[in-house]
């Protein structure tokens, strides 16, 4: 049996920042204008799909130089100097420490799974942590910019990896196997059943995983960024909705009560594995 918790991060507004916009701004771009103007007609005037039309916005903006172009050096500067919610930083030790002290027996992983761009995310000061990340990718031409969208991460694309924890296609070695996610394995060979999962997102691409680990008996959390209080009726209805186990500020210092919630699921789920792990045994 599996003695592997896995607690699956979205990471814009949910461990930071939006890191899109924030890299925008940083190279002097309007970004109310850059969603409104240029992205929001892809979806509502010609049914673009939100992921891809903000990827070939961005490529777009690079190509004409404005801004000058964006390079892989440049989003992976700004993932190093990326601001990160209050906590975030000692969050992963302070969970791995409080599940240790109740169930040593039980491995505590992070992921993250993020329609933002990886190379911002996989040079932040927190990238490490995670056992794996999966998020939207660039291929980039000879010049150095971005050319075009090599991974789309979106909606249900989220739940693909949430299947790629569940059955260990994990790490490197999974990168050259795209189609192995599609393979069935006996319930009691995955390495983390879906019930052994916590989810924690902020928004509609998040929706998805939401429903999926809750409705197989995991917790889900949606939280809202403090900062952006209009945000907060968005998060509202993924209560009213029944997609999440609770709503919270996106706040992680240990007096925060996300925090204390998180540690709370954390528990929960490891005693419940040891109820299963002595059924098993006889």
């Amino acid at each position: 049996m599996s003695d592997v918790i896995a607690l699956v991060f979205d990471f814009d507004d949910t461990l930071a920042p939006d890191s899109t916009s924030g890299f925008l701004a940083s190279i002097g771009v309007d970004t109310a204008a850059f969603w409104k103007d240029a992205v929001d007609p892809l979806l509502f005037e010609q049914d673009w799909d939100p992921v891809p039309a903000y990827l070939h916005r961005m490529i777009e903006l690079s190509q004409r130089g404005d801004h000058g172009t964006i390079t892989q050096a440049r989003l992976q500067a700004w993932g190093r100097s990326l601001p990160l919610h209050d906590g975030v930083p000692t969050l992963f030790a302070r969970l791995r420490e409080a599940l240790r002290a109740t169930h040593p027996q039980v491995a505590l992983e992070f992921y993250l799974i993020s329609s933002g761009i990886g190379d911002v995310v996989r040079h932040t000061s927190i990238a490490h942590e995670f056992t794996d990340i999966w998020a939207s990718e660039f291929t980039y031409d000879a010049a150095g910019g971005i050319a075009f969208p090599r991974r789309i991460v979106s909606f249900t694309d989220k739940t693909r990896y949430v299947f790629h924890i569940q059955k260990g296609i994990i790490g490197a070695a999974s990168r050259s196997k795209p189609f192995e996610v599609n393979r069935k394995i006996p319930e009691e060979r995955l390495r983390v059943p879906l019930d052994q999962m916590v989810f924690v997102g902020d928004g509609y691409t998040d929706i998805p995983c939401f429903s999926l680990i809750r409705q197989a008996g995991g917790f889900a959390f949606g939280v809202w960024d403090p900062k952006h209080r209009n945000k907060r009726s968005r998060a509202w209805g993924f209560i009213e909705e029944g997609r999440v186990s609770n709503l919270n500020q996106a706040r992680y210092d240990e007096d925060a009560e996300l925090y204390q919630w998180l540690e709370e699921a954390l528990a929960s789920v490891a005693g419940r594995m040891a109820i299963k792990a002595r059924a098993y045994r006889g």
